[in-house]
């Protein structure tokens, strides 16, 4: 049944995955961030910033070492993981079936082949996102397998970036040809989330890894690559897993 259950999870992951790039996009088909009209701005605005509440709260209290340790009272210790991907998975899902559109438009770029390449940039951010959950194990950031007490990585995607998952989502975000005032109020919300949620997980690496990540986080930066920043060597051993978020 666990094993069940951690596969459930993981395919919840990768529905809500797929509605997001939709969502974002703005795709028909399903709701997405500019589809449901009508509501009064103030009212919208107000909703949607509670929905972006909710996920965030999910996403920060549930990455803490007490509610996990609260959670696994309750649940099996192999489940927390998979658990925590599935109430995720389920905050995401309310937040784009409940989001209130403000369709009033900020930019639209409709030149070619200016068009096409900022899409491809922003289909180049979640394949980033994604990308970077496999350096230090994929299927135990989504709590199909246990999860492991790992060396730090800082090779790969991780010697450019000590956080390339959120460089991923801050590009498919902000990088669209058609930016509308909901949208536009979704990417800042998300981003300022973005950089309070990257406090808490550079707090929590600095306790479990110590000089070691001190040392790591002087020589990469924790989100831009800068030009001739000096990479640790591949292979030396530095993060365990990538953003609990």
């Amino acid at each position: 049944m666990l094993r069940v259950y951690s596969l459930t999870c993981y395919l919840a992951f990768w529905l809500t995955t797929a509605w997001a790039v939709c969502f974002v996009a703005g795709l028909d088909g399903l709701p997405s961030i500019d589809g449901r009209t009508g509501t009064a701005a103030v009212t919208a605005v107000a909703v949607d910033l509670c929905l972006l509440l909710l996920f965030a709260v999910q996403h920060t209290v549930m990455a803490r070492a007490g509610a996990k340790r609260w959670l696994t009272h309750w649940l099996d210790a192999r489940a927390e993981r998979s658990t925590y991907v599935l109430a995720a998975s389920a905050c995401l899902a309310l937040l784009f079936v409940q989001w209130r559109a403000m369709p009033e438009s900020v930019w639209h770029v409709s030149a070619e082949p200016v068009r096409a390449a900022l899409w491809v940039a922003c289909a180049a951010g979640w394949c980033l996102a994604l990308a970077s959950t496999v350096p230090a194990g994929h299927l135990e950031f989504l709590g199909v397998r246990p999860e492991r007490d790992g060396d730090l990585v800082v090779d790969g995607l991780y010697s450019w970036t000590r956080h390339p998952m959120m460089l991923g989502v801050l590009v498919a975000f902000w990088v669209t040809p058609d930016l509308t005032v909901g949208h536009l109020l979704f990417a800042a919300a998300a981003t300022a989330y973005v950089f309070v949620g990257i406090g808490f997980e550079e707090r929590d690496l600095r306790r479990r890894f110590g000089a070691a990540y001190t040392d790591y986080a002087r020589e990469v930066p924790a989100v831009f690559p800068r030009p001739g920043v000096r990479r640790p060597p591949a292979g030396r051993p530095v993060s365990g897993a990538p953003a609990r978020r």
